[in-house]
């Protein structure tokens, strides 16, 4: 921390040196001034720096870099150029069988099960193979009631009654090769075959041989078999509601998973449920992928990556953007090493890029390294040029001044607590309850820190909850919330973006129901249950 207040006096130095100087300040508290040099501020203890008395008024919102400043900076720019906006979906979903080749077969009569063909499920069967034999006395009656009406002939009986008899047959499952046969042969019999309706797999199998079925008359009828084709499978996975615009009808997928060591399949989106569900506010999408070689397993996980360009639209580096109480700011290159800080108006955000709508032109040159030094140098100057308190500092009205916005207050003591809070994370989730220890008082002075700064955040409701604790799940317990709040409060200023860390969230959280984190790494580890579930949780982009 102290090298960076020194990095920002010297840099301070470097940019308010325009004028002749009778008036001296602090780089870190501009409104902290005297008339004689040497002297240091009350606050921080920094030596004081000269300022201009110049009467010309000076753009708040531009720093000017000397050469000795621009090459410890080491500000970096990007073109602005119109090219495709690229995006990609990582998903996570299940393989499934296809429903529309699904079949449950149901006892149509009460009886016995005497004998089953196929007695296990994963069973590959073929249309029209044995299933079971089911003996049944309620059949043998139907059978020799149609066997008296073919024998008496039409002096007896109608041809209005011999269909119905033979309906009845068919009715309980006879198919028609089968009655067909019985009007040859006219030998009624009790055992009732129940046949593959469809080639496919086993899916599941509802019953032993000796079973008595429809023993008491269920309308609904016992159910015997499950049978799925697996020769193509259905990739499912919930998309929300912002991936919506990215995802339609024919779009290819990427779909992979353990079993196919390495290979993927690709495939068209087949099917996107119009009606999302209520509580997690997704939508069911369906890609169909064959599997003659059956490498794909019945609710096996899977995970998919969906890769979508919007063409010809005006882009900029994501790296560009920085964000002012949710407004976002870019760095313009000017001419003679100054730079500019100027709103945009953001669309569609990509995966390297953002769609510029309004605040740009193709050609300009925005900073994509060391914007966040000019940020802060830009806060200063106007302290300087106006004599305010930054930290008291409210916006002119109009378009200016952007890069003064109170929303940015504390942000330094915000980067130092986040990146405490992954360090504490990431010895939560190793199990090492004596580095936790060790960092715990560094992070609860990194929290009073930022509060001082910023006394209305949300995390002033956790001051002091991050105890003493005799062991390692007491500490996760108090670090849940802690962590999630803060996890919030750096999203909301984008300080995941600004400063390459990652933060991620646990559905399964034992304190909060959901549970959120920082971490310096790419790598899902839980902190709140460590070894136990590691890896339980997803990155919030």
């Amino acid at each position: 921390m102290k090298t960076f207040l020194l990095f920002l006096s010297l840099l301070t130095a470097a940019v308010l040196t325009a004028a002749p100087a009778t008036v001296y300040q602090c780089p870190m508290h501009p409104w902290i001034k005297s008339d004689k040099p040497g002297d240091k501020c009350t606050i921080c203890g920094m030596a004081l720096v000269a300022a201009s008395t110049g009467d010309a008024a000076a753009d708040p919102n531009l720093v000017t870099l000397t050469p000795g400043a621009a090459s410890v900076v080491g500000v970096q720019t990007t073109e602005v150029r119109r090219a495709p906006l690229g995006r990609t979906l990582r998903v996570t979903g299940v393989i499934e069988d296809d429903d529309t080749r699904h079949r449950i077969l149901t006892a149509r009569v009460p009886g016995r099960v005497e004998k089953l063909f196929t007695n296990y499920v994963g069973a590959e069967v073929q249309a029209g193979e044995p299933l079971a034999t089911v003996y049944s006395p309620e059949m043998l009656t139907a059978q020799r009631q149609y066997v008296e009406r073919l024998r008496a002939g039409n002096n007896a009986f109608t041809a209005s009654d011999r269909a119905t008899a033979r309906e009845r047959l068919l009715d309980l499952g006879l198919t028609e090769e089968e009655v067909v046969i019985l009007e040859h042969t006219l030998e009624p019999t009790a055992m009732v075959t129940i046949r593959a309706p469809m080639s496919g797999t086993v899916v599941a199998r509802h019953v032993y041989e000796g079973q008595e079925i429809n023993k008491d008359n269920n309308e609904a009828g016992t159910r015997l078999f499950e049978i799925g084709d697996f020769a193509s499978m259905w990739f499912i996975f919930d998309a929300y509601e912002p991936d919506l615009a990215w995802l339609r009808a024919g779009q290819p997928v990427e779909v992979s998973t353990a079993a196919l060591g390495g290979r993927t399949l690709t495939a068209p989106i087949a099917f996107i449920d119009p009606t999302l569900n209520e509580m997690t506010r997704t939508a069911k999408v369906r890609v169909i992928l064959p599997n003659a070689d059956r490498a794909l397993f019945h609710k096996q996980t899977a995970t998919g990556r969906v890769r979508s360009e919007v063409p010809g639209v005006l882009l900029a580096p994501r790296s560009a953007v920085l964000q002012h109480g949710g407004e976002p700011v870019v760095f313009l290159q000017q001419a003679d090493r100054a730079y500019l800080a100027r709103r945009v108006q953001l669309g569609r955000v990509g995966d390297d890029t953002v769609e510029i709508l309004a605040g740009l032109h193709e050609g300009d040159r925005v900073v994509t390294e060391g914007g966040l030094l000019l940020d802060g140098q830009a806060q200063l100057a106007r302290a300087a040029i106006t004599g305010d308190n930054p930290a008291h500092t409210h916006a002119a009205p109009g378009p200016e001044p952007v890069a003064t916005k109170p929303a940015d207050t504390g942000y330094v003591e915000l980067k130092v607590l986040a990146l405490a809070a992954a360090d504490a994370a990431a010895a939560l989730a190793a199990d090492d309850f004596a580095a936790y220890q060790q960092q715990r008082p560094a992070l609860a002075a990194a929290l009073a820190a930022y509060l001082a700064t910023s006394p209305r955040s949300p995390l002033s409701e956790l001051a002091g909850s991050l105890r003493d604790r005799p062991d390692l799940r007491a500490a996760r317990r108090d670090f849940e919330p802690f962590s999630t709040t803060l996890a919030d409060v750096a999203r909301e200023q984008h300080l995941q973006h600004r400063e390459g860390l990652h933060v991620f969230q646990c559905p399964m959280a034992p304190v909060l129901g959901t549970g959120r984190w920082l971490s310096r790494t790419a790598d899902v580890k839980n902190p709140f249950f460590g070894s136990a579930m590691l890896t339980c949780g997803e990155e919030l982009k």
